[in-house]
């Protein structure tokens, strides 16, 4: 299983249903979104800045992207972004092999 940071932007309807219910615990909707897929949360912030939230998840690509399909379509949640951990070492270990068999063009 792979961890993922997923940010996005709530919407104007978003946004009217928290001036409804201000205290609302929008982790619980994480967490069931993420049990619903098998996924593991763990973390959620809502945040001050370009982003609304941020949620960090344990589970597969097509498993964030499930939630992504999902919760955008609700109107509620925009510009739902996935970020993948990654393991930057072995990425540059991987890169030293492609390097010496990589002969650019000219």
């Amino acid at each position: 299983m792979a961890k993922f940071y997923g940010m996005g932007n709530y919407t104007a309807k978003a946004f009217q249903g928290f001036i409804k219910d201000p205290g609302q615990d929008r982790s619980k909707a994480v967490e069931a979104v993420a049990n619903s897929l098998g996924a593991k949360v763990h973390g959620f912030d809502l945040l001050r800045g370009p982003y609304d939230f941020v949620v960090i998840l344990e589970g597969t690509f097509t498993q964030m992207a499930a939630a992504k399909l999902a919760v955008e379509a609700t109107g509620a949640i925009s510009n739902f972004t996935i970020s993948e951990a990654i393991d930057l070492n072995a990425a540059a270990k991987e890169a030293g092999k492609v390097a010496a068999a990589y002969k650019p063009a000219g």
